[in-house]
C-alpha cells in the first residue's frame, strides 16, 4: 500500500505523550497539507508545525481520557510501561515529568524519524505508521508500506512486545491487498501472548470478563481493550449503574466494524459484547474487528 513518507523529529517537552500518541514535526511542514487529502479531517499543528500523531492499528491503556466527564486513566502499569516503550524506542532518555504527567525534560529534546501517513482523526491527529532514524525514501512522496517496512515501525514493535492491543481499520486493514499487513501484525500479537513474558496479556480480562462495579474497577483493576474501556467510561458517566443497559448504550453509540471470522458486517459493539450481572466481556478479540473509519475516534 502506498503511504506519504514524512521525514521530521519527534518531541515531547510540553506534552503528554501516550504508548499509542506523541507530536511530530515535518522538516517540512507544509507536508502537512497532503496528508488525508479529499478526507473530512485535517492535521491540526501549531505555529512552527509540530502535530499529534495516533499511532495506526495499536491501542493502549489510556492515561489521560476525558471525552465524557473528568480524566480517568486505566490501571497505570501498563498504561506507562507502552508510553516508556514507545520514547524509548524512538530514542528518548532520562524524561522527566510534572504530576499531571506533562514532560518537562527530556535527552535529547527531539529525536530524528519519521512516518507514513493516510489521514487524520475527528482529533485532528495523523494517522500513522512511526519509524525511528533516516526515512526509507525521500519525504513528502507516496512510499510502499510492505510487511517488511511493517516490521521497522513502533507501531509493529509495542504490539509484539504485548503493550499495546492491535485495533485494525477499514482504510488500511480491510481490503484484501492488505491482509497481509494486518495478519502480520496479528501474528505479533500472537507472538507476544505466547512469550515468556508476555505484556498486558498476563492480566487482560476483555475475553474472559471484567467485574465492573463502578468506575474505580475500570480505573484501578481491570486491563481490557481500551475501546471497550472508553466506552464503558462514557456510559458510567451518564450516571447509570446498572450494567443491564450497556448493551443498548453500545447500539446507540453505531461502531460499525466487520467480524473477520464470521464475514459479518455490523453496527453496535453490542454485537460482540455481553453482560451477566456486573460482568463485562467481549465474545471476539480485538484482532477479528475491523473498524469503519468514519468512526476512528478521539482517545
Amino acid at each position: 500500500m502506498l503511504l506519504l513518507l514524512i521525514r521530521g523529529s519527534y518531541q515531547v517537552v510540553g506534552t503528554r505523550p501516550e504508548g499509542d500518541t506523541v507530536h511530530f514535526t515535518p522538516a517540512n511542514p507544509a507536508e502537512w497539507n497532503f496528508v488525508g487529502v479529499g478526507g473530512f479531517h485535517s492535521v491540526e499543528r501549531n505555529a512552527s508545525g509540530q502535530g499529534k500523531l495516533r499511532l495506526d492499528a495499536v491501542d493502549t491503556l489510556e492515561t489521560h481520557y476525558s471525552r465524557s466527564g473528568p480524566e480517568v486513566s486505566q490501571p497505570p502499569f501498563f498504561a506507562h510501561a507502552a508510553r516508556d516503550e514507545l520514547l524509548s524506542w524512538l530514542g528518548f532518555t532520562d524524561v522527566q515529568r510534572a504530576p499531571d504527567e506533562t514532560v518537562t525534560a527530556a535527552t535529547p529534546e527531539s529525536t530524528p524519524g519519521w512516518i507514513l501517513a493516510r489521514s487524520a482523526d475527528i482529533g485532528g491527529r495523523c494517522i500513522a505508521m512511526a519509524g525511528r532514524g533516516t526515512p526509507p525514501g525521500n519525504s513528502g512522496t507516496d512510499t510502499m508500506l510492505d510487511v517488511t517496512r511493517l516490521r521497522t515501525t513502533v507501531n509493529h514493535h509495542l504490539l509484539k512486545t504485548g503493550l499495546a492491543y492491535p485495533t485494525y481499520y477499514s482504510n488500511l486493514f480491510h481490503d484484501d491487498p492488505f491482509q497481509d499487513l494486518r495478519a502480520e501484525l496479528t501474528a505479533a500479537v500472537h507472538q507476544a501472548q505466547a512469550a515468556p513474558v508476555k505484556g498486558l496479556w498476563t492480566k487482560d480480562v476483555t475475553l474472559s470478563g471484567a467485574t465492573v462495579t463502578g468506575m474505580s474497577s475500570l480505573t484501578n483493576d481491570v486491563v481490557i481493550l481500551p475501546k471497550l474501556f472508553r466506552r464503558l467510561v462514557d456510559f458510567l458517566n451518564l450516571g447509570n449503574t446498572d450494567l443491564s443497559g450497556f448493551p443498548a448504550f453500545l447500539a446507540q453509540t453505531q461502531d460499525r466494524f466487520l467480524i473477520l471470522s464470521t464475514g459479518q458486517f455490523t453496527t453496535g459493539l453490542d454485537a460482540v459484547v455481553e453482560v451477566t450481572n456486573s460482568n463485562v466481556r467481549m465474545t471476539h478479540p480485538a484482532e477479528d474487528l475491523v473498524f469503519e473509519e468514519r468512526v476512528f475516534e478521539e482517545s
